[in-house]
């Protein structure tokens, strides 16, 4: 830094800027609300909010589900994270695309596939006389639908994590171990699992923090039922009593930001130094012999009930007018298509909404982070590991927390731009700020690869900084940059974490509507809707796997 030009400068300083506005800034904002709400420490009153009986309660509930989601994800995630890495599986790599899907599908969305594939009122079910009798509770409501959830939810966090660990793994450990005569399972529980345990435990870590900051499965599966967890606190405190509550609820997101920071520490420190503790080789495979077919069907098998079934129920409930009329040629109608895709104001203003907010952050953070990830680079790794940790911190911390963040930050009027409170630029900013790791790590692969030497060549030549960004860096990391604004736009197109608390009348989002028709007793609107966002994410993902041979390896997960 102390050689550095005065140009290189000024840059790294709009980029320490940017990264400040974008990540940091919310976070201290939202803690000096909690622990100091009059401008001065008060740490007496940030206990006793959080003392609170209801709040005591939420923070069980929020430990219990999250921890057992996380155990029944690991065990839903881990075998088939195996069977896709180190067999020769048939069909594995699809397997593995397909495991991928609830991760990219907004959780309120599983949650109302499932609500509609096992309660009462099925369509799918009553086609083939299961039906529950009318009247009878959904069994998906409460603690033990909120974990099952979890574990479908954040099965694929378990399988990517796990993955990167397996496909370390050198073959010649395992072909040592089978010439002294150990079979493929005891291979596997003395060799594999033992390398793999730190990815064991951050895995079932990330998987423990997402569910801690997981606000639509347990917005559709424990409101209902007055289950309540942390984010469905504070959005029903917050929805309530509008901001007069938000010493309550500061403390409160400070306590699940906490939780979720822990959870993410924990899976630091266990992947600490397993980059160094292998060579590089040609990773392991097993070979299944008889056992490939009944293995490939069992797979399949999980697949249909976790993905397939719930999609169908969601897809039999948006072709019927009204619930509790049986699917048939006769009955099967797609109005519910029609109204809310034509008719309905509401809804089509939220399906342009989340296009147009979703779209602009996309397109701004993919422009955005080709010069910031370019200035990143040429800084040492301590910086860039500094760096990288706040620009995830808006990512790692729950929704909820980031959209308690912006109202403090945009509630009272700014110089020049006033008050950003109710607008549809606080969604868009909060959209910038959650997502901006997603399109920048996808980037960071590319600029990483590009030869030092093609912008020296360019330097020497008497190119300046700007024209080399312009002509050398930028067309290179251009994939990565459009493979990064999708995965931006498909996580903010029907997200419903940050925009439950920061939407307005007119700035309606997909999961805002969602959400409010389902408690609305719209079932039918609300599957047509899910079904619909569906459709648009399936597309984008297949989009991205036809682009993914253009990217650097590791960008694209099931690739």
């Amino acid at each position: 830094m102390s050689r550095a030009t005065p140009g290189f400068r000024a840059s790294v300083l709009a980029v320490l800027l940017v990264i400040a506005l974008l990540s940091l800034l919310p976070m201290v904002r939202l803690v000096i609300a909690a622990v100091a709400p009059g401008g001065e420490l008060d740490f007496g009153a940030f206990a006793q909010r959080l003392a609170k009986p209801v709040a005591l309660r939420a923070m069980w509930h929020t430990l219990d589900t999250s921890f057992f989601g996380a155990l029944l994800a690991l065990c839903l995630g881990g075998p088939f994270a195996i069977a896709v890495t180190t067999t020769d599986l048939p069909g594995r790599k699809a397997l593995g695309f397909l495991l991928l899907l609830p991760l990219m599908i907004a959780p309120q969305v599983t949650a109302l596939s499932w609500l509609h594939l096992f309660g009462p009122s099925s369509t799918l079910l009553g086609m083939a006389g299961m039906a529950p009798p009318p009247g009878t509770p959904n069994p998906m409501l409460g603690r033990n639908g909120i974990i099952l959830l979890y574990a479908v939810q954040h099965a694929p966090i378990v399988f990517i994590t796990l993955r990167a660990g397996l496909s370390r793994i050198p073959r010649d450990l395992v072909e040592a171990a089978r010439a002294s005569g150990a079979g493929p399972l005891a291979v596997l529980w003395t060799i594999v699992l033992p390398v793999v345990r730190p990815y064991v435990v951050a895995a079932t870590a990330l998987a423990f923090v997402s569910g801690v900051g997981n606000f639509g499965i347990p917005a559709l599966l424990g409101m209902p039922v007055n289950y309540l967890t942390l984010p469905t606190l504070i959005y029903q405190d917050l929805s309530s009593f509008g901001p007069g509550v938000l010493p309550q609820i500061t403390a409160l997101s400070v306590l699940v930001g906490v939780l979720a920071l822990a959870g993410v520490a924990c899976q630091s420190l266990a992947l600490r130094g397993t980059a160094h503790r292998f060579t590089a080789g040609t990773p392991t495979r097993f070979e299944l012999g008889r056992y490939r077919l009944p293995l490939a069907g069992l797979g399949w098998l999980v697949i249909g009930f976790i993905l397939v079934l719930p999609a169908c129920a969601l897809l039999a409930t948006s072709l019927v007018p009204s619930f509790g009329v049986p699917l048939g040629w006769q009955t099967m109608t797609a109005s519910n298509y029609a109204e809310v895709l034509v008719h309905q104001a509401s809804t089509v203003r939220a399906f342009r909404n989340s296009i147009l907010f979703a779209g602009g952050a996309a397109l701004i953070l993919a422009a955005g982070v080709i010069p910031v990830t370019a200035v990143l680079e040429r800084l040492g790794w301590r910086w860039q590991r500094i760096l990288g940790g706040i620009v995830d911190l808006p990512y790692a911390v729950p929704g909820v927390v980031l959209a308690i963040a912006c109202i403090l930050l945009f509630l009272r009027p700014l110089p020049l731009i006033g008050s950003l409170y109710a607008t549809a630029s606080i969604i868009v900013i909060a959209y910038m700020m959650r997502f901006f790791t997603l399109a920048m790590k996808p980037v960071a692969t590319a600029v990483g690869q590009i030869s030092r030497d093609l912008d020296e060549a360019a330097a020497v030549s008497g190119a300046g900084a700007l024209r080399r960004l312009m002509t050398i860096t930028a067309p290179l990391a251009a994939p990565a940059a459009v493979a990064g604004g999708l995965l931006v736009f498909m996580s903010a197109f029907n997200e419903l974490t940050v925009s439950a608390l920061l939407w307005s009348s007119g700035n309606e989002t997909l999961g805002v509507v969602l959400f409010s028709l389902e408690e609305a007793g719209l079932g039918t609107q609300a599957a047509a809707i899910a079904v619909s966002t569906i459709a648009v994410v399936v597309v984008l993902l297949l989009v991205l796997d036809r682009f993914g041979r253009r990217l650097p390896a590791g960008v694209l997960p099931w690739r």
